[in-house]
């Protein structure tokens, strides 16, 4: 690589993903196999139908310090669509995969048997917490997604627009953060509890992917379908 976490289309993939092992999750959700030898990028992305300028925006942005990130308005440094795409597919993930993985690793680490308000309570959370995320997700999904894809068609809506959204977009990991830490402090001391200490690990894994994903959403979506909306503006 040519720089520190500035990925080019030139770069191997393989060379991406042991750089940076978070961008397996990037891959997942583009739609991308593994396989793919010693292929570039571009290669790989092409061969499996996926806009390669979409998946480099995305691998560089999480790559690189979010804080630093400006927003370009060269419509061709990513498709809305893909990177759309790239946000349902994420929501796939927590809902149907991540959150209810971590679920079950709590059942199996706490013990939900006897009279132990603390699992009880940790449960009760975490299933508040993933209703929580549910909502806010499918919202995205039902409402801000189909008023894109009306966008992208050249329909503006007079009621809605994406400001709209992005001023009541709140941190959906904020609880996770509360949930990891009442389990650190307060969980009943016992012998060493490997399965807990690895549902701990995914908790901290998850709120950092889930916070990464709402950045996404903030600093490259929000700002690329206010800059559709501007130009179909000025095209009436």
């Amino acid at each position: 690589m040519n720089e520190p976490h500035k990925y080019r289309a030139t770069d191997k993939m393989s060379d991406l993903i042991c750089d940076n092992y978070s961008l397996l999750m990037v891959m997942s959700r583009f739609g991308l196999s593994l396989g793919f030898g010693d292929k570039s990028v571009k290669d790989v992305c092409e061969a499996q139908g996926v806009d390669y300028r979409t998946f480099l925006a995305v691998a560089n942005f999480i790559s690189e310090e979010q804080y630093a990130y400006t927003y370009s308005e060269d419509e061709d440094a990513f498709s809305i669509p893909a990177l759309m795409n790239y946000l349902k597919q994420a929501h796939t993930y927590f809902l149907d995969f991540k959150l209810p993985v971590i679920r079950r690793k709590l059942i199996e680490s706490i013990d939900c048997s006897g009279t132990d308000n603390i699992a009880y309570l940790i449960l009760k959370f975490f299933d508040e917490y993933a209703k929580e995320v549910r909502r806010h997700m499918e919202y995205e999904n039902e409402a801000v997604f189909t008023y894109v894809e009306k966008l992208l068609e050249g329909n503006l809506a007079e009621n809605y627009d994406i400001a709209t959204f992005a001023s009541k977009h709140n941190q959906i990991e904020t609880k996770l953060t509360e949930l990891k830490n009442i389990i650190i402090k307060y969980y009943p001391e016992k012998e060493n509890n490997n399965k807990l200490n690895a549902v701990l690990f995914d908790i901290f894994n998850c709120e950092h992917d889930l916070a990464s994903h709402c950045q996404v959403e903030d600093y490259m979506f929000v700002p690329a379908v206010a800059q559709l909306e501007r130009r179909l503006k000025n095209e009436q």
